[in-house]
């Protein structure tokens, strides 16, 4: 395959070393679930920005650290976020390849954050690098970078951290952490995330175990949590808690244009990953996923779990749902209607246990200079029209960034719809991870020429 170029630029040699900082970068077990090597790899990622000419500070995070880098100069600012904490390896026998060991197999990229998210920072790093070659070995623009290590924990440090930093952290844009490319090949850029509120619903009815033909006179802890559960959608996928839509901001014109523009309606989605009951399908796909809040059941337990049967009611039991919220919905606010309604159905006797950091959805004005500049990078370096999707389905700490230092922000990167991110056998496609640099060093080059 020909070296990939951009204005007769080849980036083939920054794409290689990229890729060599991606597979030690993949060795270093950061998953902050588990508190492990995340000193170590603040320790790495510092190392690998020092040697480009940033000035990086350090400062504690609850579970990680969190970086601030620093690094040229110009009329224009751009922030750059990204974390270098990933997920747990479990299930790890259903790896094909060991997790922290980057491996190749038919033209992908596979290992613990290959894609989710040390693959995007190392494609970013790597434009940077080709950016200063191309300018004597300078940045044209200034680029101040943050990185943190406790985004899969929720980064309960960083709506505080960006909010005392703000003034470090002043930029024209954020250029954020994730983005993907989409079957077709076309570059997908998300305009907003949602916010997410993860949260434990437990009931308790004996202390202790009971023999289950007690069940004509004792209440079952699975049954009040499957009632709690049962109450909280139609089988449409729609909340049904009251108020819980109240405070859902209306989707602008712009909005609404960019999702007519968003092609296919989920089949990619659906082939992939074995999909028999989708909610929604053709243009409904695209709008729910953007624009519509959702509640999702991604855990149970209690009672016998073994095989054959085990005549028992079960003294305890939970259920762990999150809450994928648009704006303008505050996770407290919905934790207060989530409490209400499940007095009104008679289940004050289930305990709500809040789960990991909430974090606020957000959303930026696609009429924004920086968002054009990203629409324009992306058309550049793909030779195609980009995606544009007002919101991602997914969640992330966007929020601070907009209300606390003023930025819109923009998820451009190197994902794929077969990725797995969070899953076994994580991946990226080796020819996108060239095509994030190449994006890259577009941005950049646009940026500092402030068109």
């Amino acid at each position: 395959m020909l070296p990939l170029k951009l204005a007769s630029a080849d980036l083939s040699a920054h794409i290689e070393r990229g890729i060599e900082d991606l597979r030690d970068l993949v060795a270093l077990e950061s998953v902050s679930a588990q508190g492990r090597m995340l000193p170590e790899t603040a320790a790495f990622v510092t190392r690998l920005l020092e040697a480009e000419g940033f000035e990086v500070r350090a400062y504690p995070g609850e579970v990680a650290p969190v970086l601030v880098a620093e690094a040229g100069a110009g009329a224009a600012t751009l922030l750059i976020y990204n974390h270098y904490d990933v997920q747990p390896e479990d299930p790890l026998e259903l790896w094909e390849t060991p997790p922290f060991t980057l491996t190749e197999r038919d033209g992908r990229l596979y290992g613990r954050g290959a894609s989710d998210d040390k693959g995007e920072f190392a494609s970013r790093l790597a434009a940077i690098r080709a950016v200063k070659e191309r300018h004597g070995g300078t940045l044209p623009l200034r680029v101040r970078w943050l990185i943190e290590g406790e985004e899969e924990v929720g980064s309960p440090s960083l709506e505080r951290f960006v909010t005392e930093h703000a003034d470090e952290l002043r930029a024209d844009g954020c250029w954020w952490e994730f983005g993907g490319i989409d079957p077709d090949g076309r570059p997908v850029l998300s305009l907003g995330l949602k916010g997410v509120m993860c949260v434990e619903l437990r009931c308790r009815v004996a202390a202790s175990d009971l023999h289950s033909s007690l069940g004509a006179v004792v209440d079952n802890p699975l049954y009040r949590l499957a009632r709690a559960v049962a109450s909280l959608r139609d089988g449409a996928g729609r909340v049904t808690i009251p108020g819980f839509s109240d405070d859902v901001r209306e989707a602008s014109p712009a909005d609404r244009a960019a999702l007519t523009q968003i092609p296919g309606d989920g089949q990619a989605v659906r082939e992939t990953y074995g999909v028999t009951r989708p909610l929604a399908t053709g243009p409904a796909y695209h709008e729910r996923l953007n624009l519509h809040p959702v509640v999702n059941v991604n855990g149970w337990g209690g009672g016998y779990q073994g095989e054959g049967s085990k005549t028992v009611l079960p003294a305890h039991g939970f259920v762990k749902l999150d809450f994928r919220l648009v704006p303008d919905q505050d996770p407290a606010r919905v934790l207060e209607l989530l409490r209400a309604h499940l007095d009104a159905q008679g289940l004050d006797d289930v305990e709500i246990v809040e789960l990991e950091a909430h974090q606020k959805p957000a959303r930026a004005d696609a009429g924004h200079g920086f968002v054009q500049a990203c629409i324009a990078a992306a058309r550049e370096a793909y030779g195609q029209e980009p995606v544009v999707q007002p919101s991602s389905g997914g969640s992330g700490p966007m929020h601070p960034f907009g209300a606390a230092v003023g930025v819109p922000c923009v998820a451009a990167g190197i994902g794929n719809v077969g990725g797995r991110v969070h899953a076994p056998n994580e991946n990226i496609v080796r020819e996108h991870f060239g095509q994030g640099v190449a994006f890259g060093v577009a941005l950049l080059e646009r940026l500092s020429r402030g068109s």
